[in-house]
C-alpha cells in the first residue's frame, strides 16, 4: 500500500462520504470498479479545496479492484484459505466483486452510517459475503465496526439504484434503534465475516492513529443474476474471475 500511496497523483481524486453519498457519485467512482483508485477523507481539505495535512494521512480509501490489479492484493484476496471460507459456506461459483483498503485516518476518519452491504451489491437471490480484516487492533476508540446482532435475518431493508448517470436509494433510510448496535473490537489480523443483509457502522476515528482494514466482497455467480442497477459494474473485457467453480454449477453444466 505504501508503493500505491507513493505512485498516486492527489489532482486526480474523488471524496468518499456516507452522509452525502449520492451527492459524491462521480465517474471516477463508477470507474473505480475496474481500476485502483484513491478517495479521501471530507474533512481532509481547506476552504479553498487545498489537503491540510499529507496525502497519506488524508485518504479515506483505496478500491475497489486491487484484488484483480495488484499483485500482492490478489495473492492475498485469493489465497487457498479466502477461498476455503467461501467453500465451508456453500458458495459454488463465488467471485469478489469489491476490495477496499480503509484507512480510518486519526482525527479525520469519518462516521460510515449504518447500511446492509446487499444495498449496494446485491444479487438476485442475494449473496453478499464481506471479509474484513483488522490490520491494526479496532476500538471503540479508533471507529471500530458496530453491528445490530441477527439483522441479518430480518432481510434487505434498500437498494442503491444506478439509473444512467444518476443513484437514488429506492426508500429512505431506516430508522435504527442505536442502542441495538454492539462494539466489534478486534485484534490486528483478524477477520470478521458479515453477511450481505447485516446491519453494521462505525463511528470517527478519535484516536491519534490510523485504524485501516482490508475487505473484500464476494457474490455467487452460479444461478444468481447481477442487475445492471448496481452501481459497482465492470466492463465486458473485465470479467469477474471466480475462486473456483464446483463440478454441476450452472456456469459448467
Amino acid at each position: 500500500m505504501d508503493e500505491l500511496l507513493r505512485d498516486f497523483d492527489p489532482t486526480t481524486f474523488s471524496i468518499f462520504s456516507t452522509t452525502n453519498q449520492k451527492a459524491n457519485m462521480d465517474s471516477y467512482f463508477y470507474n473505480s470498479a475496474n481500476n485502483i483508485s484513491f478517495f479521501f477523507e471530507e474533512r481532509a481539505f481547506d476552504e479553498n479545496r487545498n489537503l491540510k495535512q499529507p496525502k497519506e494521512l488524508s485518504i479515506n480509501k483505496v478500491g475497489h479492484a486491487m484484488h484483480d490489479l495488484d499483485p500482492e492484493f490478489r495473492k492475498f484476496s485469493r489465497s487457498a484459505k479466502v477461498s476455503a471460507i467461501a467453500a465451508s459456506l456453500g458458495y459454488r461459483r463465488p467471485a469478489p466483486i469489491q476490495s477496499m483498503y480503509i484507512f480510518k485516518q486519526p482525527g479525520i476518519g469519518g462516521e460510515v452510517v449504518p447500511h446492509q452491504d446487499n444495498t449496494f451489491m446485491c444479487t438476485d437471490p442475494p449473496s453478499v459475503l464481506g471479509y474484513w480484516w483488522a490490520l491494526e487492533d479496532a476500538t471503540k476508540e479508533n471507529g471500530c465496526l458496530w453491528v445490530v446482532p441477527k439483522s441479518h435475518k430480518q432481510g434487505l431493508k434498500r437498494k442503491f439504484l444506478k439509473e444512467g448517470d444518476s443513484v437514488r436509494y429506492d426508500v429512505p433510510q431506516p430508522e435504527y434503534d442505536m442502542s441495538t448496535f454492539i462494539p466489534v473490537e478486534m485484534k490486528a489480523g483478524s477477520l470478521i465475516l458479515l453477511h450481505g443483509d447485516l446491519v453494521h457502522q462505525s463511528y470517527e476515528n478519535k484516536s491519534s492513529k490510523q485504524r485501516p482494514a482490508y475487505s473484500i466482497h464476494v457474490i455467487e455467480t452460479d444461478g444468481t443474476f447481477y442487475p445492471e442497477t448496481n452501481w459497482l459494474q465492470r466492463r465486458p473485457d473485465f470479467p469477474l474471475e471466480p475462486f473456483y467453480e464446483k463440478p454441476g454449477s450452472l456456469a459448467s453444466a
